[in-house]
């Protein structure tokens, strides 16, 4: 990892044609040596861009796209099944086989089960819902700045800021309690980092036991927030039932905090990590938006989308046959030498909104307008009232998550 302001560019020859065929598939996920750079394992995909073979922990063969314009063209083809109950549905690790078979509200319905669902969504989601949370995320914000500065340095960012901002934030947009969020999150990271498959089943079990039991009561006495608006619905085919809403409950929950977490942590080390591109943001030289939008890209921490193929399909030379799986590198697709000039450098003044972390085509993140709208608060409030925040620690100390899962940092000790 460099403290340098830029870092040089990887060797990419851009090919547009053909995948090759690697004489030995590389596997897929693994992890990565910086927490903000992609595996260097995964060059041989860069040099086969923009499609290519992995395998899998299992040694099941499966397609890797890491070309843009291909990621673009397929995330937007409905011969790309993200229902994971489909045999054959690829896994990134052997302790989410267990869990495969249980159907996920959004991300794991096909149409026109899943814009059915994302109508129903929508409007909570929307530029103008988000807009008027701002002074709430704000205030949020500002009161775990204020314990921070009361407890003085050093802080673990993790616990006490980028955890907590988003928790706070989806509890109040759901109405579920913050005062259960040690039950909930705890869940939420066992069921996306294990460490194996009984801990996942189990994680799974106890968070939907408990937001069934929130529903329950929140049929009794109805309150404030989208599950209560959600439990009284007026559909034409009817109110959703109680599994379905806990589906709902559990993939607004888990995803509303984790990914934002996550994103809060890591950017905040990435700038720490990058005196100059920071002195830029502090200074005012550029926008927090714009600083948001380009950590995005380059962090890519949901790394490895998972398709089925339900058809055959051509693509660059190469077909695409059913029943294979298909996975989406997002950290060498943001990376495309073809879309990104000198990729692996942080710069504010490039146009980095055709990045694809939030996805693309019908299944793009639906919470993209929270997500910015929280990061860019939490790290422009962040860097505001701690001018002089730094690393508690040496960089190669701190520890981050592994490449079968949303990557991020473990813990971040700071000071300023």
């Amino acid at each position: 990892m460099t403290e340098s302001t830029t870092e040089p560019a990887r060797q990419d020859p851009g090919l547009t044609g053909p995948a090759a065929e690697p004489a030995s598939p590389p596997p897929f996920p693994q992890d990565r040596e910086c927490p903000y750079h992609p595996p260097t394992g995964y060059e041989p995909l860069r040099a086969d861009r923009p499609l290519s073979r992995v395998t899998l922990f299992d040694g099941r063969p499966v397609w890797a796209v890491t070309g843009h314009a291909l990621a673009r063209r397929l995330l937007a083809d409905p011969r790309l099944s993200t229902d994971r109950t489909r045999p054959g549905f690829p896994v990134p690790a052997e302790r989410f086989a267990r869990v495969r078979q249980q159907r996920v509200a959004l991300l794991g319905v096909d149409d026109p089960e899943h814009n059915a669902q994302r109508r129903m969504l929508i409007p909570s989601f929307s530029v103008k819902r988000i807009a008027a949370l701002r002074p709430r995320i704000q205030e949020t914000v500002d009161r775990l700045l204020d314990a921070m500065e009361r407890q003085g340095p050093p802080s673990e960012l993790v616990a006490d800021f980028a955890l907590p901002v988003p928790s706070k934030v989806i509890c109040a947009l759901l109405g579920v309690p913050y005062a259960d969020h040690e039950l909930f999150e705890d869940c939420s990271r066992r069921l996306l980092r294990g460490p194996g498959a009984a801990d996942v089943d189990r994680a799974r079990i106890e968070l939907e036991a408990y937001l069934g039991e929130l529903i329950d009561r929140k049929r009794a006495e109805p309150g404030e927030g989208l599950l209560d608006e959600l439990i009284h619905l007026d559909r034409p085919d009817g109110p959703l039932d109680r599994e379905e809403l806990v589906s709902f409950a559990v993939i607004l929950l888990v995803a509303g905090h984790e990914t934002t977490a996550n994103m809060i942590s890591l950017g905040t080390f990435t700038l720490l990590r990058h005196p100059g591109p920071l002195a830029a943001l502090r200074s005012g030289e550029t926008t927090t938006p714009a600083v948001v939008e380009e950590l995005l890209r380059f962090l890519s921490i949901a790394d490895g989308l998972q398709r089925l193929a339900t058809e055959d399909i051509e693509v660059v030379g190469t077909t695409i046959r059913r029943g294979e799986g298909v996975l989406f590198s997002t950290s060498l697709i943001n990376r495309d030498t073809e879309v990104f000039d000198r990729p692996e450098t942080l710069d504010w003044d490039r146009s980095a909104r055709h990045h694809l972390a939030f996805g693309f085509g019908v299944h793009q993140c639906l919470g993209q307008n929270l997500a910015r709208t929280e990061l860019d608060i939490a790290l422009r409030t962040l860097f505001e009232r701690l001018p002089t925040l730094r690393l508690a620690v040496p960089a190669h100390e701190i520890q981050h998550k592994p490449g079968d899962t949303i990557q991020g940092l473990l813990e971040l000790p700071v000071a300023w």
